[in-house]
């Protein structure tokens, strides 16, 4: 099995006398897409910001490729190689896709941008997503579909070498066809050896597009098991009451004090 590109082990957070997370042990590895799955409040938006470096831990540990790191802001984690696509997508409507997958990160000198190389980087990458519903990349963003933005969103990702890429919801308020250009494109990045963590409330896409699904239950991580291995109704009964069967939380009757 390939190793961890990310390990967490024993992560913790609270916000105040709220305990988010509690002792959260996870593994993400290459060409894997991990389905990260709870209800509301389950911890799930916390646990992706404490890899993104947005929320700092209070206790555990983050490795990277086998070594421990600390991840203190949004920068190291750019640096390791981590990307965040969130619900929002942060993109600029104004500019077009060439302009927002370059954003901030722009090529050429300081009084001249490459603007020929910057569009042959976005044209090459879409490509390389075997993306075939954008017809220009100079296309505005205002002027795109919500499963050609979240196309835009991932292929900006990509465009930085990302090794990590967590992704926020990205097919609620998608459409049918949408939703599945995404998935597909999902798939397309485990295929390129990228770690994929897909956070995702839709519980059908995730039995499509994931490996592993890792679920989360008030804060703490019930399961994580292949794909093959679970039904929905053991994942529903996970997130909703943290236990199915004999996974999960233990029963209280088998508590020891």
């Amino acid at each position: 099995m390939t190793s961890p590109i990310l390990e967490l082990r024993g992560l913790n957070k609270s916000f105040g006398p709220v305990h988010v997370l509690h002792d959260v042990d996870l593994a993400v590895r290459p060409g894997e897409v991990m389905a990260l799955v709870g209800d509301n409040g389950a911890g799930k938006s916390t646990l992706v910001k404490c890899i993104a470096g947005i929320h700092p831990v209070d206790s555990g540990e983050i490795r990277w490729a086998g070594r421990p790191v600390r991840v203190t802001g949004p920068r190291d984690a750019a640096v390791l190689g981590i990307e965040v696509v969130y619900q929002d997508l942060a993109l600029a409507d104004n500019l077009d896709i060439v302009q927002n997958m370059f954003l901030g990160r722009e090529r050429g000198k300081a009084w001249a941008m490459d603007e020929a190389d910057m569009e042959r980087a976005a044209r090459e990458t879409l490509a390389t997503l075997s993306v075939r519903t954008v017809k220009s990349v100079r296309t505005l963003v205002s002027a795109l579909s919500g499963g050609q933005r979240q196309t835009v969103a991932i292929a900006k990702a990509v465009l930085w070498e990302s090794k990590l890429m967590l992704l926020d919801e990205p097919t609620a308020a998608l459409g049918v066809a949408q939703t599945r250009q995404v998935l597909d494109l999902v798939r397309r990045l485990a295929e390129q050896g990228i770690a994929v963590v897909l956070i995702s409330h839709n519980i059908s896409d995730v039995f499509e597009v994931s490996d592993r699904i890792a679920m989360l239950y008030l804060g703490r991580l019930v399961a994580d098991l292949p794909t093959r291995q679970l039904t929905h109704s053991q994942v529903v009964e996970l997130i909703t009451a943290g236990r199915s069967g004999e996974l999960g939380l233990a029963r209280p009757d088998t508590v020891t004090i």
